[in-house]
């Protein structure tokens, strides 16, 4: 009986000594997140584009749609006249901070340079991407390979580089995971990897993988956000510290010859606009 009071009073005392700590944690004014990752399928002769907007908050909140928005997507060179012009492109919100609209798949194939084009709350927004190629998936296997506690699931993915151009790849492993490659040293040739995954892969399991063909920039944008992530979230989540992607709030500028200034290269949004054509294979996890 002695032995529980003592024990009693020793927590008492310890409760009695506790300090409230204050940590400080990254903080901002919140931006516009845009996901505008839109993946093309040469084989489809129309087009589904699909964009979220959000709004991010405080370090440790989750993002918040944004809704209200105007977005839309046209080939700079040439003029639009209107809505129902075939260079320009018109979202329509389908739910909260969910914006789509569907086109002619030659309308992303065919441009050199595409822009997208967001007015939300007062401000205005641009970015400028050119369409990437990509190759097929040649064969994806489940192989038997271990990494660290043996109970990894490693699936191998064989594709065929493209010997005439410099290309860089962003490959999508499901359940929010990402890997990035470039054809530095096999350019040209069929190129096969081991890609591991250390949960959600179980027996009986369908795991959807895609190839996306993607230009240095975003190549190097995914990069940055993928070590930062420790490559278990998507690319398009709040990130722990601000990286750019090439979305700029271009409010009350006209001359876009003036986006060098000090504001235009700290009030941007973040996440990206990329119009990649997409290869994707589907295999069951035995």
């Amino acid at each position: 009986m002695k032995r529980y009071f003592l024990i009693g009073i020793v927590l008492l005392a310890f409760l009695g000594c506790e300090d409230v700590i204050e940590v400080d944690t990254p903080s901002e004014p919140p931006r516009l997140s845009v996901d505008a990752l839109i993946r093309i399928d040469t084989s489809a002769s129309v087009t589904n584009a699909v964009i979220r907007l959000g709004l991010t908050s405080s370090f440790f909140d989750d993002t918040q749609v944004a809704e209200g928005a105007r977005l839309s997507i046209r080939n700079p060179d040439y003029l639009p006249l209107g809505p129902s012009d075939g260079n320009l492109l018109t979202f329509t919100e389908t739910a909260p901070g969910l914006y789509e609209a569907s086109k002619n798949t030659s309308f992303f194939v065919g441009a050199d340079i595409l822009e997208l084009s967001i007015d939300y709350n007062g401000e205005r927004y641009i970015a400028f991407t050119p369409y990437v190629p990509a190759v097929p998936i040649d064969n994806l296997r489940q192989g038997e390979g271990e990494l660290f506690s043996g109970e990894e699931t490693e699936v191998l993915v064989s594709f065929t580089d493209n010997p005439d151009r410099d290309d860089f790849y962003l490959f999508d492993f499901d359940f929010g995971e990402y890997l990035v490659t470039e054809d530095e040293f096999y350019r040209g040739q069929t190129f096969e990897f081991s890609y591991f995954y250390d949960e959600g892969a179980k027996p009986g399991r369908e795991i959807r993988i895609s190839l996306l063909g993607v230009d240095e920039a975003f190549y190097n944008y995914m990069n940055r956000l993928i070590v930062q992530a420790g490559g278990d979230q998507g690319p398009f989540q709040t990130p722990a510290a601000t990286v750019r992607g090439n979305i700029i709030n271009v409010t009350g500028i006209d001359d876009l010859n003036t986006l060098d200034s000090s504001d235009a290269r700290t009030n941007f949004a973040l996440g990206y606009f990329a119009v990649c054509q997409t290869y994707s294979s589907s295999i069951v996890i035995e």
